[in-house]
């Protein structure tokens, strides 16, 4: 039965991994290899009870006799409840931050970024653009950060092929800005939640590694870029006829968005709880706000216009979902003690972290970055401290160890070799029908540049 979970897991993986090409949903997949895989190991609950949870499974008895009844029991509030608890934590944060930038965006919050960049230099609105979309990228998440960039250099660049070099540059800097923080992708929050890492500590140490790796391909980029473009300037499409707010009143709500998410790990260092309590905290300030800010237009049974929410929303639901089925997936494949005898070999035959990290960089190129960062995690998550092989590495599995922080940058690189290997590539491919070859040839090998010189970087800092 472990071999048939596996096999069902690793056709889910071929499946996500091809999805430009299959045309089947990734979040659907995700959804169905975690939802089968823990019916699967139901069925054989008695075998992989006695096998990981002997001693756990006595005491839940309790002198009571054994059945196949009491066993399920057992994995359904025991077993299964902890991995869906951990899955959990990271869509309710995942929910609560994608909220609260549709209420900022739906009230024209990030409206002042297309104004700032009113310039026909090819090269300055390029870097404006990266800087932009690495900054914001670093607080919201990867994929609303990409739709609302692509979104504004659809509007202003009419040219298609220019249109894909500013997107490809905005998936790197999204990718590369939410490796910098722990609420910037699902990545990091996933380390995060577990105790891996600080919020402080790493992003000290992935604040130069990602800056590299950001503006090497950036400055290649922009050399084959014309000296000057052609521009449509955008206006602010907000002026009384949709929405009440003036700027003060978007100002004090973008303040209160972003800097609440700022003060996340603040929050959770004061009182230990989920981050995702802090970030539903912040969630219920701001929706005060509106609701003060927008009384009038709420009382006379107007909608405020809403520019992006149709593409925003669905794309946020299915990389919720998406989230929630890989977990899952990573719970169950962990129960059947697969984790540990992989961890047992790798550690036995390439005990350096550094080439496992150059593995889950290649990988992650063709798969989903997050698919690889819960996998590879989830290896030494299961081992680290009961196999006392891995003594001589204990300093890079502890708390803000090396392993931590390089799965997170190789994971995050490697999303930028292929479109294929990150939901913001995949929203650029569905937005302006890019080809993966063309990606890689005028843009994919610049990335990896970048990523080996932010790699070597990192290296030498942890």
């Amino acid at each position: 039965m472990s071999l048939i979970i596996l096999l069902i897991i690793v056709v889910g993986f071929i499946l996500i991994s091809t999805e430009n090409v299959t045309n089947v949903n990734k979040a659907a997949v995700a959804i169905f290899v975690g939802t089968v895989g823990w019916v699967l190991y139901v069925s054989y609950g008695t075998d992989f009870v006695q096998m990981m949870h002997q001693q756990a499974y006595t005491n839940y008895l309790n002198g009571a006799a054994h059945s196949s009844m009491a066993v399920k029991q057992f994995i359904a509030q025991t077993v299964f409840l902890r991995y869906v608890g951990k899955a959990c934590e990271i869509v309710l944060f995942l929910l609560a931050t994608m909220t609260i930038v549709e209420i900022l965006n739906n009230n024209g919050c990030f409206d002042f970024l297309g104004v700032w960049a009113r310039t026909r230099n090819s090269k300055k609105l390029l870097w404006m653009m990266m800087l932009i979309v690495f900054v914001v990228s670093a607080n919201l998440d990867n994929l609303t950060t990409t739709v609302m960039a692509l979104t504004l250099i659809h509007q202003v660049i009419p040219n298609r092929r220019y249109r894909m070099v500013y997107g490809s540059v905005a998936v790197i800097a999204a990718n590369m800005g939410g490796a910098l923080t722990v609420i910037g992708s699902p990545e990091g929050l996933v380390l995060w939640n577990m105790g891996a890492i600080t919020a402080s500590n790493y992003s000290l140490s992935m604040a130069l590694p990602c800056i590299v790796a950001c503006v090497v391909p950036t400055w290649l980029l922009s050399r084959s870029l014309p000296h000057r473009l052609d521009i449509e300037f955008l206006r602010l499409p907000y002026r009384g006829d949709d929405t009440n707010l003036n700027v003060w009143q978007r100002f004090v709500m973008f303040v209160v968005g972003i800097g609440g998410l700022w003060f996340i790990p603040t929050f959770h260092n004061i009182t230990k709880l989920s981050p995702f309590l802090g970030a539903l905290c912040v969630l219920s300030v701001l929706w005060v706000v509106n609701e003060i800010f927008n009384r009038k237009l709420f009382n006379t049974g107007e909608t405020i216009h809403r520019r992006i929410p149709h593409v925003l929303q669905y794309g946020s639901m299915q990389m919720i979902l998406f989230v929630l089925g890989i977990m899952l997936a990573m719970g169950v494949v962990s129960e059947t003690g697969f984790f540990r005898e992989v961890m047992a070999y790798i550690d036995k035959h390439t005990p350096n972290i550094w080439f496992f990290g150059v593995a889950c960089a290649t990988i992650s190129s063709v798969l989903d970055s997050f698919v690889t960062t819960v996998s590879a995690v989830s290896l030494h998550s299961v081992v680290a401290g009961e196999n006392s092989e891995l003594a001589n590495y204990a300093a890079n599995f502890a708390k803000n160890g090396a392993y931590w922080k390089m799965i997170a940058f190789a994971t995050a690189m490697g999303g930028n070799i292929l479109p294929i290997g990150s939901i913001s590539g995949l929203a650029l491919i569905q937005t302006e029908r890019m080809r993966v070859g063309w990606y890689f040839i005028h843009v994919g090998w610049k990335a990896l540049l970048g990523g080996i010189l932010g790699m070597l970087l990192l290296w030498f800092l942890v």
